[in-house]
């Protein structure tokens, strides 16, 4: 029963390293950029909560949903204005670009916000459901559904919409996207702006469960390991690796006695290294995108 209870309790974390997981798929997958400042928007999604939600006491669904929309439109506004300035630089330019863009979101929220750890409350918060001795707080329920509805839109949307099927086609092949009458710079931006509103859905279910502070942006790291673990183009994979990351996790902060101290910390960046010596390509991964990269 402990098993079934860590197992669950990780996939709530998992999902949250999921969903930043697929922000930089999103974002590889279209344009060959990594966004190592993923985490930092991550951040900022919960410090706009806190401020709509603990603050100004907007209704909890509301605020949530508010987020969301700011942060998307910053992503959007951040490709339009920065990122696609450097388009054509090698790959490296675009890398310390994001890492210091990452920099600076964290600077400006200890500006704006200072160093203080902050907490609002959820209609979810201090809630438990108890079956059959298994006990799951409502929060990560709220982090597992959400999660799983997200994705559904998401696959609706990329499915479906004509948006949607025109960002698939730009991201398979941009030139002819272009000469099809695709405006794959929108298209580019759409994209961005969709991978930060999921990493601020992140953020908001996150916040009830590490409380808001500038330390969050760092998931990014566990994150990235998730989207290699699963192979960097796999939407699919990048949740299942923050899955597995996040019940490894969990397995190992639990029975630390029988390993050694600290090795929750460093467990996804084990199984990380552990699985590409094994299968270097991930475990979503296709012989395509090993060729395209």
């Amino acid at each position: 029963m402990q098993l079934i209870q860590l197992i669950l309790d990780g996939v709530a974390s998992g999902c949250i390293y999921g969903l930043v997981a697929l922000g930089f798929v999103l974002i590889y997958k279209a344009t060959e950029t990594i966004n190592f400042a993923q985490g930092d928007i991550l951040m900022l999604g919960a410090f706009v909560a806190f401020s709509l939600i603990g603050v100004l006491g907007m209704n909890y669904i509301v605020g949530f949903a508010l987020t969301v929309i700011i942060i998307a439109v910053f992503g959007f506004l951040l490709d339009a204005t920065v990122i696609r300035q450097i388009i054509g630089q090698p790959p490296f330019a675009t890398v310390m670009l994001t890492i210091g863009l990452g920099f600076i979101f964290r600077g400006f929220a200890s500006i704006f916000w200072g160093t203080d750890i902050y907490s609002f409350s959820t209609p979810f918060s201090g809630k438990i459901l108890q079956t059959g001795g298994l006990v799951i707080s409502y929060v990560n329920i709220s982090i597992i559904v959400g999660t799983a509805l997200l994705m559904i839109i998401l696959y609706s949307f990329f499915s479906f919409s004509k948006i949607g099927v025109a960002m698939r086609a730009s991201s398979e092949n941009q030139l002819a996207a272009y000469y099809v009458g695709i405006p794959v710079k929108f298209i580019f931006s759409l994209i961005w702006s969709i991978s930060a509103g999921v990493a601020a859905v992140a953020g908001v279910l996150l916040a009830p469960v590490t409380l808001v502070d500038t330390s969050i942006s760092l998931i990014g790291l566990k994150a990235f390991a998730a989207a290699v673990l699963g192979g960097f183009g796999s939407i699919p994979g990048a949740i299942v690796g923050g899955i597995i990351i996040g019940i490894v996790e969990q397995l190992c902060g639990t029975y630390e006695n029988y390993l050694f101290e600290g090795v929750r910390e460093i467990s996804a960046y084990l199984v990380l290294i552990l699985v590409l010596i094994i299968y270097p390509r991930g475990l979503f991964s296709d012989k395509a995108e090993v060729k395209k990269v």
